[in-house]
């Protein structure tokens, strides 16, 4: 993972790791086990400057102080790490065998949750030094680990949200008609670092028929006047996510594209009106589908509703039929609907809404109504 790591100190940290262990205890595990990537630098602060073939692993257990094993030539810049002070470093060699150093912190014959992207190599390692272990990813054992926001992780979430609605503000100006989808990606892309993003993740635009893929890989296609033109845009400020989706048009649009884009945006209402705290994550999916399929385009619904954002811009929860996780005072995730019809054209009005105490605040606020753009 890159960008700026965002400004916590090390009890922020040290919070953090406490409830991880007490939620891997809760969830029958005998600790945690996590690599370098989005858990690690949520947990700690430390992202390593690159991920190579040499382990490092942060192993937290109940009754044990955290450990962060790294190799000896990265333990200068781990130290560094803002949370670095509330866990204790072990440091291994080149030449040195870095599994039985792990071995040694850790339940013989434990079930220990381990993060998604953990190398495999790394994984064959430790099970052939503690063959009495065994291992689920954090993804299944504890998906809700990094899913309720605090009011300093709101406030740079919100922050994000409003760099990427500046964004919009501003690429809604930019000439469209004649210029290739690539174009407006680079104006997308450079506007969100204008506003302070450190990490573009994704700048989708789909011109056109293009737009009846949600996840169109930007082209050379050339935006042609009367194209419908989905854009779909985020990354990472401060090390928090964005993540925003608007549909504009070249020109005029015709009776048709108003009335798919009015009934996409009556959707994405109603799903952000059915977050509230208890309600299970189905029944975002659910209301905003609805909509969609009463209207007689159910089968061009194609994706899920929604997805959580944190210090990535996918994680759990996901607003899909069959999650009945119940929603969360500081849960953030995307409601985004979408009718995509094959060959023609594609809308989608996606905004981040987090859960408040007693229903749903949005963190993107420009128009949902149809932009017209030159």
């Amino acid at each position: 993972m890159t960008g700026t790591a965002a400004p916590f100190a090390a009890d922020d940290y040290r919070v953090r790791m406490e409830r991880a262990a007490r939620s891997a205890v809760e969830a029958g595990l005998a600790g945690l086990l996590v690599a370098p990537g989005p858990d690690l630098v949520w947990l700690t602060g430390y992202a390593p400057t690159a991920v190579t073939e040499r382990l490092t692993l942060l192993v937290l257990a109940p009754g044990q102080d955290p450990v962060l094993v790294v190799p000896t030539l990265e333990a200068p810049d781990a130290a560094k790490a803002a949370g670095a002070s509330a866990l204790t470093l072990r440091d291994w060699t080149d030449g040195k065998d870095p599994y039985a150093a792990t071995a040694a912190l850790l339940d013989a014959d434990g079930r220990f949750g381990i993060s998604d992207n953990a190398w495999a190599m790394h994984l064959l390692g430790l099970q052939k030094a503690l063959p009495g272990t065994s291992y689920a990813s954090l993804t299944d054992a504890l998906p809700m680990l990094r899913a309720v926001k605090d009011t300093a992780e709101l406030e740079l979430l919100a922050a994000a949200g409003a760099a990427a609605d500046a964004t919009f503000e501003e690429v809604r100006k930019v000439a469209f008609g004649g210029r290739r989808e690539s174009e407006v990606a680079a104006d997308l892309a450079g506007l969100l670092r204008r506003f302070g993003h450190s990490q573009v993740d994704f700048t989708i635009v789909a011109s056109g028929p293009n737009g009846a893929n949600p996840h169109h890989e930007v082209g050379d296609r050339v935006i042609e006047r009367g194209d419908m033109v989905v854009l779909d845009f985020g990354g990472l400020k401060d090390g928090y996510g964005s993540d925003t989706s608007r549909t504009v048009h070249v020109g005029e649009p015709t009776d048709e594209e108003r009335q798919v884009h009015d009934l996409v945006r009556a959707a994405q209402e109603a799903g952000f009106r059915a977050v509230r705290p208890g309600v299970p994550c189905q029944e975002v999916d659910r209301a905003a589908r609805a909509v969609i399929a009463d209207a007689g385009y159910g089968e061009y619904f194609i994706h899920r509703t929604g997805h959580g954002i944190g210090v990535t811009t996918h994680e759990p929860p996901y607003m899909i039929e069959g999650e009945e996780q119940p929603l969360v005072p500081g849960m953030c995730f995307s409601v985004e609907p979408g009718v995509y019809l094959p060959g023609r054209f594609g809308v989608r009005i996606e905004d981040i809404v987090t859960v408040t105490e007693d229903g749903g605040r949005r963190l993107n606020d420009t128009t949902r109504e149809m932009v017209i753009v030159d």
